[in-house]
């Protein structure tokens, strides 16, 4: 199976980039009305200039407190608030951004999801199994199987032939609630009913952007899926990848 590691650099070179534009963008909107608000109080420009500068400077505090979080691994200052910036307000603008670059929409998810994991993992949860959920797509199922495990795991014989065999035997060995889910609509009525501390999501790149920015604030580590048969048939993923971020997080 080959191995895919998310960048971060590639989103945190785009949020800088973002960062700039909305620094300049600030800017502009003090500049142009600066001469209007001068005919109305010599002072004001100044006091205006002061506000923006501010926003400017937070603006440039927040890029520069992810970057260190992310490079470093550790909860600085906010990691949870400039998190949930990050995924309602700066994502999709870096989408864009990254569009008009060429970058294609999946490679800057796959760097949104790394740097996401490396914010939740840097906050240093530590989660009691029964608290954790581990959400997989129903696409890790082989399509010909007549079992189908959606909504109970444990229908699973354990033939070997996917990965949720695998997957079904973690859970198990940490006593994990695991469900597998046929859409977003599905995962996020499991997520109400069971009421985890954490999530681990397993999905394609669309599917955990738009599952992080549904589940925030609480804590989401993502694992893309791989696709040799194309999107949303026969996928698989790294057992042994998930098997690790879990031992970060558990606590017994």
């Amino acid at each position: 199976m080959p191995d895919r590691q998310p960048q971060k650099r590639l989103f945190i070179a785009l949020m800088g980039l973002t960062c700039l534009i909305i620094v300049g963008v600030i800017y502009l909107l003090w500049w142009v009305p600066t001469t209007g608000l001068a005919n109305i109080h010599p002072k004001l420009p100044g006091l205006v200039g002061i506000v923006f500068g501010s926003l400017s400077a937070l603006a440039l505090l927040g890029t520069l407190v992810l970057v260190l979080t992310t490079a470093l691994g550790k909860d600085i200052l906010f990691t949870r608030f400039l998190r949930g910036v990050v995924i309602k307000f700066l994502l999709p603008a870096i989408e864009l951004l990254g569009r008009s670059l060429g970058i294609s929409v999946d490679t800057i998810r796959q760097s949104f999801i790394a740097m996401n994991n490396s914010l939740v993992l840097s906050q240093r949860y530590r989660v009691k199994p029964d608290r954790i959920l581990i959400l997989l797509p129903h696409c890790l199922q082989l399509f010909d199987c007549e079992i189908k495990v959606t909504g109970n795991i444990n229908k699973c014989v354990r033939c070997g032939r996917c990965d949720i065999k695998g997957l079904a035997d973690l859970a198990q060995k940490y006593q994990i609630d695991i469900s597998v889910a046929t859409g977003g609509t599905l995962a996020r009525k499991v997520i109400i009913e069971k009421r985890p501390k954490l999530v681990l999501a397993v999905a394609c790149e669309r599917d955990l952007t738009s599952g992080i920015k549904d589940c925030y604030p609480l804590p989401v580590i993502g694992v893309l899926n791989d696709r040799p048969f194309g999107p949303c048939f026969n996928t698989k993923v790294d057992v042994e990848k998930i098997d690790e971020s879990l031992k970060i997080i558990m606590t017994h």
